[in-house]
């Protein structure tokens, strides 16, 4: 301690050490359930955190040790962790920040704490700022949930206490770590159902994000605290005395909407403080056992709807239909005699539990009922997500987000089973919740005895019945269907291994031309025909020439005319051979820019794809019209360029020049009554975009349209794809091309 002292002479070591010891005492009284081996194990890692950290503080200059002491405070106090999530969350920093070793942790605690130590240690406290890093540890937070869910449940205790100490960092570093929380901490909080945790977690990234609207509502809040106060005790004085009156045991509580939910509920409906009804709701809670918390849940309910009006489209029972993460309460909105609406929350203690601390009282309630829950679900989903050996890491987060924000319908099978999917899920996210072979073979389904195509959207109550056939087989049309991460990734899954299969056969067919023409079949060589064709894999390469894009007749010629190319400087003509017109050759480091003379020669837009300027695109010289524009991904673009690659020059367009050009776009969705007209107000009087034609079908309730449009750029097209998205009834806008000819 004298390197200590001579640091810090103004410390009372002493005393600190005493603060120390009585923090670990209160971590103790925090774990309630706890055997005198639990007692000893958690002293032990107390002891050896404590000489791991003793010449380490914090950014704030108190003792380290004061922050594992508080992580596994809130692992015990807020989320009702037993004894091994206590010692992890004291040791979680010893590994990455001491001299301590993974074999010292399982020398000393056993294999189960080392396994969790080493989640925690995989994933760093502030992500990197590469996107790309980011996503892979976080992808590495995820993994450890097919381990042991305590890495994650410990590294949320982590943020939470890092969020509650956020002062003492500079600035931008608070910025950082509250932007990360908001993103991906506090909606896994939620998912994992402890609501306070998730609900501080957005407070104190709003605090320091958005401090002054934060501290806005603070105000506002603080200054009507008497009145609702006053409010809230006239509001359940009846509903007390009635309750007591029939003899339940239970406790009302009244819970203020947090600051996080008040902005969100101001920006989402657009409307002031003082007009965001449901500041508060009303918690009932009955002490009562299992088997009788439904029909007491709803006795309860009859009583406070007997004093107070229910609004009937306000009535949520998640008891006969739990949330994914277990979440279980029966919620409705009143109306007081002031003329405000109330929301009044029904539950059992339970219920109570497992929405205030999640995933612990999942557990510990979880051996009186045998079933699968939701939740176990959940965790499979993201297994089966975390298996797929081609996932990318930035796909995964997307994917994961997705599963994490979902909102929930609920839907039925024909025998009545009731199946659970995020809202705006399709026909295929639900065959492929059944089972991958199902979704595979999908054609459509019958929902509620209609026949319905495969992009119709699921509602809450609808009856499906999938129709499948042996021919039928997954797409990349399909991506754009379905909504749940299950379906996209069992969907790139089957499309990745008929890929792989066809390259195979691509593969040998190549082997089998090299050998004809005595090319040895090395990585060289393969490496120039990818540069040659302009792919990018080998995979790719095979999959085109088993597909017959790539012609294989002149592989002999290859070499000898890509050192032509290479070689030549001058401009000079070179004769196709399959046409007796000379083709004019341009140097190949030459640009074409789009909206000037390029040497005294021509150039056309290609009607083949209509690219307008902020498209990729490329020059094709053509026999007798002069260069030809074409979109890099033009549906003639790979034919153009693996055949004829020496006929293609760079392109770029000129940016200061503003001319309308055309564009096709195609819309689909369901028909409504008045869409078209709708679709036309937008183009004629929000975007001052001129129209050339339009053309609308409806088959079975299903609209098609295809419209041609002038347009400035790629920008100005996108605001008007956008705006045409936002119509209600219509489901995809995308860019399309005609099938005339290149050339």
């Amino acid at each position: 301690m004298s390197e200590l002292s001579s640091k810090y002479p103004h410390i009372d070591l002493e005393q600190e050490r005493k603060e120390i010891l009585n923090a670990f005492k209160g971590l103790l009284r925090a774990v309630t359930e706890r055997s005198k081996e639990d007692t000893r194990m958690i002293r032990k890692a107390f002891d050896v955190a404590v000489e791991a950290h003793k010449d380490m503080r914090r950014k704030s200059g108190e003792p380290y040790i004061y922050h594992p002491i508080a992580v596994a405070r809130i692992c015990a106090e807020e989320m009702g962790l037993g004894a091994t999530a206590v010692v992890c969350a004291l040791l979680h920093d010893t590994v990455e920040d001491t001299h301590i070793t993974l074999q010292d942790i399982e020398d000393l605690f056993g294999a189960k704490v080392r396994l969790i130590i080493d989640g925690l240690t995989k994933i760093p406290e502030v992500f990197d700022e590469n996107a790309s890093i980011q996503a892979e540890n976080f992808r590495k937070m995820i993994l450890t949930i097919s381990d042991d869910i305590r890495v994650v449940l410990v590294k949320l205790a982590d943020r939470l206490h890092n969020m509650r100490t956020l002062g003492s960092m500079r600035p931008d570093k608070q910025l950082k770590i509250a932007s990360e929380t908001k993103f991906l901490y506090a909606p896994l909080a939620h998912r994992l159902g402890l609501y306070s945790v998730k609900s501080e977690l957005e407070d104190l990234a709003m605090l320091y994000s958005e401090p002054d609207i934060y501290a806005n509502i603070e105000a506002s809040l603080k200054s009507s605290k008497d009145v609702r106060n006053r409010f809230i005790r006239r509001f359940v004085a009846p509903i007390r005395e009635a309750l007591l009156h029939e003899g339940y045991v239970f406790d009302i509580k009244a819970r203020t909407k947090s600051v996080s939910s008040i902005y969100r509920k101001i920006t989402t409906k657009g409307v002031p403080f003082e007009e965001v009804y449901d500041l508060f709701a009303i918690r009932i809670i009955v002490d009562t056992p299992v088997e009788l918390e439904k029909p007491d849940c709803w006795r309860i309910y009859s009583i406070v709807t007997d004093f107070y009006q229910p609004s009937p489209d306000r009535l949520r029972d998640w008891i006969s239909t739990p949330r994914a993460n277990g979440y279980e309460s029966l919620h409705t909105t009143v109306m007081s005699p002031q003329g405000k609406w109330v929301e009044v929350q029904i539950r059992s203690k339970r219920m109570d539990e497992i929405a205030e601390r999640g995933l612990a009282a999942h557990y510990k309630y979880k051996e009186s009922n045998s079933e699968e829950s939701k939740f176990d679900r959940w965790i499979a989903e993201i297994r089966d997500l975390l298996e797929s050996p081609d996932a990318n890491a930035m796909d995964f987060v997307n994917e994961f987000k997705l599963n994490l924000f979902a909102d929930e319908i609920y839907v039925f099978t024909p025998k009545g089973e009731l199946r659970v999917l995020p809202n705006g899920s399709t026909i295929l996210d639900f065959a492929y919740d059944i089972h991958t072979a199902i979704g595979d073979k999908c054609i459509g389904a019958k929902v509620n005895n209609r026949l319905v195509p495969l992009s119709y959207q699921l509602q809450s109550g609808d009856q499906l019945e999938i129709i499948t056939s042996a021919k039928q087989k997954p797409n990349e049309e399909w991506l754009r269907f379905v909504k749940s991460a299950r379906a996209k990734q069992k969907i790139r899954n089957s499309l990745n291994e008929e890929r792989k299969a066809i390259a195979q056969d691509g593969k040998e067919i190549l082997g089998r031309k090299f050998k004809q023409h005595n090319i040895r079949f090395v990585s060289e060589n393969i490496s120039f025909l990818e540069k040659y064709y302009q792919v990018p894999t080998a995979t790719e390469l095979y999959f085109r020439i088993a597909k017959g894009k790539i012609d294989l007749t002149r592989l002999r010629d290859i070499d000898c005319v890509a050192g032509m190319l290479q070689l030549e400087k001058k401009p000079t003509v070179k004769k196709d051979k399959h046409q007796d017109d000379v083709v004019p050759k341009i140097e190949k480091a030459d640009t074409l820019i789009i909206g000037e003379d390029f040497k005294n020669i021509q150039y056309q837009i290609a009607r083949c794809c209509n690219p307008i300027p902020g498209d990729p695109v490329f020059g094709f010289i053509t026999i007798s019209e002069g260069i030809k524009i074409h979109r890099n991904n033009c549906p003639n673009a790979e034919h153009l360029m693996s055949k004829m690659a020496y006929r293609c020059i760079k392109a770029r367009w000129k940016s200061q020049e503003l001319v309308e050009r055309i564009a096709a776009i195609q819309i689909t969705g369901i028909d409504n009554l008045g869409l078209v007209n709708r679709l036309t107000e937008i183009i004629s009087r929000q975007h001052n975009v001129n129209m050339k034609s339009i053309s609308f079908e409806s088959f079975d309730g299903i609209f098609e349209g295809r419209m041609k449009v002038l347009v400035y750029d790629t920008e100005h097209l996108e605001q008007l794809m956008r705006k045409f998205e936002e119509v209600e009834g219509v489901q995809r806008v995308v860019r399309w091309d005609s099938e005339e000819e290149a050339q």
